[in-house]
């Protein structure tokens, strides 16, 4: 079993893909003035690259659809020009184009629509960094050589036969000193192109070393379980060591709240994904956040954190966790936040099998319900037994039921009128999603903002002025009764507007839409998150996803 979780650990840092793990891709759904918008970016894995741009416009008669894109460092007034993106053949309201990313760090897509409805803009933010390098091919590489040593030898008999061959009269032989003076040159020449080619090799790795320096790693975290005041406590600390300050700098002081909190922390027990908790440690020091642990069973748990910066780069930190039972029985449960919520299920490899208690619920899977454990359920419209296509964009719609089986309007949690967790089997696949889309909103802020200003180069905060004012933020933001920090946290999204006659801006309902496209096939759990009566209520479902070939 250590050797299995350390497979995982490793297979975990080796995709962790600076927001969420194994999803590189960005899905934004989003009302623009009168249009209804779906945009789905996928960004390069090697900066300077192209980001693939779709957007699917559902209402409203747009004409023209440009990208351009944002870097937080230049800010609007040093963004490049909007390219145009193209038509779809037979698919009204749809356009695909790419954009290039040519800076590494935070980024976003600007979204222009003209039409007859007006102008509208929208931004999505993008995470711009290169997590692969590229290899010749071996046979590519064969004959490149080949070719480049001819050229050599070519250059070389060349400027030998400029001196001698070169300058005879027809009919005439080569004097001794002429082939000497040949010998000579060719000797110089090959000194002047092989110091040539040694430059240009010197330059080569020099700019390979540097690329690989700028290489995205993911931050590293050691996370326990640790007694303080007769209960546990989920600790995480982050591991500076090797820390290169030229590309991080300051940024863990420099944090920004997304949703109202500094970091969302999921744990997943594996391999059987049949336990998982959504806690959110607070700041205790620039490396150091804690949180009140759930009552979650004993095993070996899989830690995603994800935090985002002041310039709208979020990340996922990535671990495992060791829970053993407790010493000692502990009112754990008193001591966590409001927010906070866990939940136990049956096991990913044996459907139906899950002990019984308060925090239990049972899988689901497409076109069937799951049950809360206050009696209301939500049902995932799809066909339970169809496979789910990898890299095909999906809205994941669940409608929600109170226990009498009348519509269930579900209250904002977090700012938001759902969350879900989508984790692939391994762990190697996992998102934290919004019904707004794979983003972070927090990041989208950060890029509004930066728009608005007009420096041509960003202003980073003082570390800890900035750290100071955020933690006093947070204390304000903990202080509020429930009702008012949740219309705060909405309004300040963006995401509705609260008015007399109730919510505007994206849709409220009984239905919870997400958008999401599975990156790769494999069996994958989903945990929905909403809430009701103001109680966080968490459900599961199961679904495959298979590669396009095979369906």
């Amino acid at each position: 079993m250590k050797k299995y979780l350390s497979l995982i650990l490793l297979l975990l840092q080796s995709v962790a893909s600076h927001a969420h793990v194994g999803s590189s891709g960005v899905q934004m759904q989003a009302q623009a003035g009168v249009y209804k918008v779906l945009v789905s970016v996928t960004p390069p894995d090697v900066i300077p690259g192209t980001a693939q741009v779709s957007v699917f416009i559902e209402n409203g008669e747009p004409q023209k659809v440009s990208v351009r894109p944002i870097y937080f460092y230049s800010g609007d007034k040093g963004a490049p020009t909007a390219d145009p993106l193209s038509p779809v053949a037979g698919g009204k309201g749809q356009f695909q184009g790419i954009v290039w990313l040519m800076e590494w760090g935070s980024s976003s897509a600007q979204i222009t629509i003209e039409g007859k409805q007006g102008k509208e803009e929208l931004i999505i933010p993008v995470v711009a960094v290169s997590t692969a390098e590229r290899s010749m091919p071996k046979g590519l590489g064969i004959g490149l050589g080949i070719v480049g040593l001819l050229l050599f030898l070519l250059m070389i008999t060349t400027i030998g036969a400029s001196v001698s061959d070169g300058l005879l009269k027809p009919g005439q032989s080569l004097t001794a000193a002429r082939k000497r003076k040949r010998w000579i040159n060719m000797g110089i020449a090959t000194v002047v192109c092989s110091l040539i080619l040694y430059g240009g090799s010197s330059w080569w790795d020099s700019w390979a070393a540097e690329y690989r320096q700028w290489l995205y790693k993911p931050l590293n975290a050691k996370t326990a379980v640790v007694e303080a005041d007769s209960r546990r406590v989920f600790q995480l600390k982050i591991d500076t060591t090797n820390w290169d300050r030229r590309l991080k700098g300051s940024m863990l002081s420099t944090l920004i709240p997304d949703h109202g909190k500094i970091m969302h922390t999921f744990l997943v027990r594996t391999p059987g994904l049949d336990a998982f908790a959504h806690v959110h440690p607070d700041r205790k020091d620039s490396l150091t956040f804690e949180a009140a642990l759930p009552d979650l069973p004993a095993g070996k748990y899989l830690v995603y954190s994800d935090i985002v910066q002041y310039s709208g780069f979020a990340e996922t930190i990535v671990d495992t966790l060791v829970i053993d039972p407790p010493k000692a029985p502990a009112k754990v449960l008193a001591a966590l936040s409001e927010d906070d919520t866990y939940i136990t299920t049956d096991p990913l490899d044996a459907p139906g099998r899950a002990p019984m208690g308060e925090n239990v619920v049972i899988c689901g899977k497409p076109g069937t319900k799951t049950v809360f454990k206050d009696g209301s359920y939500a049902i995932w419209e799809g066909k339970p037994d169809k496979p789910l296509e990898a890299g095909k964009p999906y809205q994941l719609n669940f409608e929600i039921y109170n226990p009498d089986n009348s519509p269930c309007f579900p209250e904002p949690y977090l700012g938001m009128l759902g969350h879900a967790v989508v984790m692939r089997s391994d762990g190697s696949v996992y998102i934290h999603l919004h019904p707004s889309g794979s983003y972070s909103v927090a990041a989208e802020q950060s890029f509004e903002s930066r728009i608005s200003d007009t420096a041509h180069v960003a202003k980073w905060p003082k570390p800890d002025v900035f750290r100071d004012s955020i933690d006093r933020h947070l204390a304000k933001l903990a202080a509020m009764p429930t009702v008012d920090r949740e219309i705060f946290l909405m309004q300040e999204m963006g995401m509705y507007k609260v008015t007399e006659s109730g919510m505007t801006g994206m849709e409220h309902g009984t239905r919870i839409s997400f958008p999401y496209s599975f990156p790769k096939s494999g069996r994958y759990r989903i945990f929905l998150q909403i809430k009701r009566n103001e109680k966080v209520l968490t459900g599961a479902f199961d679904v495959k996803v298979a590669d396009p070939a095979t369906l």
